[in-house]
């Protein structure tokens, strides 16, 4: 059996506000906190990790000293649902991301940058 994919760890300031922010742009909630990490993950497979198939990963935001000083070498892609792409754009803005130029040009996707920089990119198409 391979591995898959559970968990992905963001260094931030502030993880209790980026938990916040992320969970309303994925629909996810709080699932463990204390002062340095918040995880939070799909309410709908709460015990995600002992499926067989595909989980939604879960998010987890741990305090750091150093803040972000480059280009991330890894980022979230997202895809709208239930609404097209410009619409979710701006839902994302009025939660608290910017645009973000990290020299895409003229792409299908958009890129924004989570409240702490981290870009990541609203994709065009739907998936359920």
């Amino acid at each position: 059996m391979a591995s898959k994919f559970t968990e992905l760890a963001i260094d931030c300031a502030d993880p209790h506000g980026l938990a916040r922010f992320w969970c309303a742009v994925l629909d996810y909630e709080v699932q463990d906190a204390d002062d340095d990490v918040v995880t939070i993950g799909s309410s709908a497979v709460p015990e995600g990790k002992n499926r067989v198939g595909p989980v939604p990963p879960t998010l987890t935001f741990a305090r750091v000293p150093e803040g972000k000083t480059v280009k991330n070498r890894l980022h979230i892609d997202v895809n709208p649902t239930d609404r097209d792409q410009d619409d979710e754009v701006r839902r994302l803005l009025d939660l608290g991301a910017r645009p973000a130029d990290v020299g895409q040009g003229a792409e299908s996707w958009v890129v924004l940058a989570d409240p702490e920089g981290n870009e990541f990119c609203v994709l065009r198409t739907r998936c359920p």
